[in-house]
């Protein structure tokens, strides 16, 4: 049987390759994977393939083509029921697609300021107000899940779901520009970084050597 083909771009850079990556790896379903290092000569000529607008991730399952990070994790959710990649209470599940949907087109602030880097430490990383309003937000959503919803696990709502991949960048972002943390907020933030898929990923983006300079700060 075929197994479905998950396109990434690098692993130091790409936040949003990270998030279906990461949400497949711990619900143990099987795919291929394919690197294509971005903003090379060749990338548009290896994701031209592809129906993404020479962008990634793309989730390749036979002859179906999937281009965005938040439809991927629903597919697969849906594709495989028996994984549960949302919570299996109806009211937790509406939650974790509300802060997984808020994460997916907001917080830009923090996105943009705060660029996914595995590779690099900023110690000290002078942090603005708007930076620091998005990540006063992001706390506010993790307390609230793990507060309401997140007993019998470490995970957001308890067990693993499509919210805790959304947020996966979110966690290299915090720790790799200094910004502190406390009580419920950082050990979410510690349980996510000793996640056996998460060290893969992040050793695997140290050992990259190219330099993308709008994702450099």
């Amino acid at each position: 049987m075929e197994i479905p083909k998950l396109v990434i771009g690098n692993k130091n850079y790409s936040s949003w390759s990270l998030r279906p990556w990461f949400f497949l790896k711990n619900l143990n379903v099987d795919f291929e994977e394919e690197l294509v290092f971005l903003f090379e000569d060749d990338t548009d000529e290896l994701l031209s393939p592809y129906f993404s607008d020479s962008k990634v991730p793309v989730l390749q399952d036979g002859d179906l083509q999937i281009w965005d990070s938040l439809a991927i994790i629903e597919y697969v959710a849906d594709k495989y029921p028996d994984k549960q990649g949302w919570p299996a209470d109806l009211k937790a599940r509406a939650v974790a697609r509300a802060i997984s949907a808020e994460m997916h087109s907001g917080l830009a602030a923090l996105r943009n300021a705060l660029p996914m880097n595995c590779r690099n430490h900023f110690p000290g990383f002078l942090i603005t107000a708007d930076v620091q309003q998005d990540i006063d937000r992001v706390v506010s959503l993790w307390e609230f899940a793990r507060n309401n919803y997140g007993e019998g696990g470490s995970w957001l709502f308890g067990e693993f779901s499509g919210a805790d991949a959304l947020f996966a960048p979110v966690v290299i972002r915090l720790s790799g520009y200094d910004v502190k943390l406390s009580g419920v907020a950082d050990e979410y933030r510690q349980a996510v970084l000793q996640n056996e898929y998460m060290q893969q990923w992040v050793d695997a983006g140290k050992k990259e050597t190219q330099i993308i300079g709008c994702d450099e700060v």
